[in-house]
């Protein structure tokens, strides 16, 4: 059993799973953030006096809840393309192409077990390159404050984290990692590129391009 976790830095920005012993089984990407409403609710818990609560209180109710979603940009070997996300519910399968899952839509991060992607790395041979990659759909103009962290955890416990930080203003989506074959290993590459609307609308579309994926959107809903 794998102890311990692999924080993804700027300064040591990649590890390679098969160094680690990763080369099969399922590996759990999880995206965790601090709800925005959770914590003006604990704030209220927490304040004293009469004054000081009905001040929590109103701070409370002017507080809006932020929906970040979790994605993967997927380019396979034989040149086909696809994306797993909540939005167009894309949510992908484990055992059968894309060999990507996501398992829910977390709309609020009060979810305690926040939104996570699972890659079916018995089918890795398929895969060339996965974009990690997360957007706020609602309810913030960035991530500033929101506390993201993306960990990624083998069936065997081995841990790798990359926490979304450095956030510039008006930052609204995030290239988080990228997983891709590099000298004949599986290597996990931390990015944390973030886009702002400056960047051009449609986002997925704009990160496809950052990333030169050749994906072509259409608009969706969830």
């Amino acid at each position: 059993m794998a102890s311990g976790t692999v924080v993804l830095t700027k300064a040591s920005p990649t590890v390679s799973l098969d160094k680690h012993g990763v080369t099969s089984g399922l590996i759990r990407v999880n995206l965790n953030w601090t709800s925005p409403r959770a914590a003006a609710q604990r704030e209220v818990q927490q304040a004293r006096g009469v004054f000081g609560k009905v001040r929590a209180v109103l701070r409370a109710g002017a507080v809006k809840d932020v929906d970040l979603d979790l994605g993967c940009m997927i380019r396979f070997t034989d040149g086909s393309k696809t994306v797993v996300q909540a939005l167009g519910n894309a949510f992908g399968a484990t055992g059968r192409f894309p060999y990507v899952a996501l398992d829910a839509d977390d709309r609020t991060g009060a979810r305690a077990a926040g939104e996570n992607l699972v890659i079916d790395l018995d089918h890795q041979a398929a895969f060339s390159k996965l974009l990690l990659f997360v957007y706020i759909y609602e309810g913030a103009g960035d991530f500033r404050g929101l506390d993201a962290v993306v960990t990624l955890t083998s069936d065997r416990g081995d841990r790798f984290e990359v926490r979304l930080d450095d956030c510039p203003p008006h930052a609204h989506a995030c290239a988080i990692a990228l997983i891709k074959r590099q000298k004949g290993e599986l290597v996990v590459g931390r990015e944390v590129r973030w886009f702002t609307p400056q960047d051009g609308p449609g986002i997925q579309d704009v990160i496809s391009r950052a990333y030169r994926l050749g994906m072509k959107w259409t608009p969706g809903s969830k």
